[in-house]
């Protein structure tokens, strides 16, 4: 392995501690205040966002794409939403956001709801040497993803010193952004549903003639 792609697969793997930063980080201003906390966490979220920008830049201006930075990309990115969501979810709930925490608890279901059945399309697609790197509108879907966590987080975090009025408008514009995302996260599920059914088809026919 030639040290550009341990560079890249460094910057991909990168993704998994500053989310988990960002978590503690976050936690701490939750529980001890401060602005500060805010801004750190804020920080982690970013350089979260820009490692997967990064490493898929690199890889193709390198020419060291691979099959496991195909694999490993979407799994960091997996696991920044299992543990940004369902924190967030937490913390608005914590600050008695009922309706808020309810978006965000189905917002949460979905997007990992996505990502287990897309994981499951492409394993199957694997099985007949399908491509199984990810589409265009999972691209955008993923490139949104993080400054909406950062949106919603930053709301989360800096409500509190928010006057009402400045606190209701950022409150419905995370509903507007956090709505959106939900469709685009439909619209995602129906394209790659599309794209790998053929080799559904394929497996369960084979399961047939077993």
């Amino acid at each position: 392995m030639g040290a550009r792609q341990v560079i890249v697969n460094a910057i991909t793997f990168s993704r998994l501690p500053l989310v988990f930063l960002w978590l503690a980080l976050a936690l701490a201003g939750e529980y001890v205040g401060g602005f500060a906390f805010a801004v750190a966490a804020l920080l982690a979220l970013f350089l979260s966002g820009v490692s997967d920008f990064t490493d898929g830049v690199l890889a193709r201006r390198w020419n060291v794409v691979t099959q496991l930075g195909k694999m490993a990309d979407p799994l960091m990115d997996k696991a920044v939403y299992v543990v940004v969501f369902p924190a967030i979810t937490w913390l608005l709930m914590h600050q008695n956001c009922t309706w808020h925490s309810l978006l965000m608890l189905a917002f949460t279901i979905l997007y990992v709801l996505r990502d287990l059945w897309v994981t499951f399309m492409r394993s199957v697609a694997a099985l007949f040497g399908g491509e199984v790197g990810a589409m265009k509108l999972g691209k955008v879907r993923t490139a949104l993803t993080f400054p909406t966590a950062g949106i919603v987080y930053m709301y989360v975090s800096l409500r509190g010193l928010l006057p009402g009025e400045g606190r209701a408008l950022f409150a419905y514009t995370c509903l507007f952004v956090e709505l959106v995302m939900i469709a685009i996260n439909l619209v995602s599920f129906a394209v790659y549903t599309r794209a790998y059914m053929p080799f559904l088809k394929r497996a369960l026919e084979r399961k047939r003639d077993l």
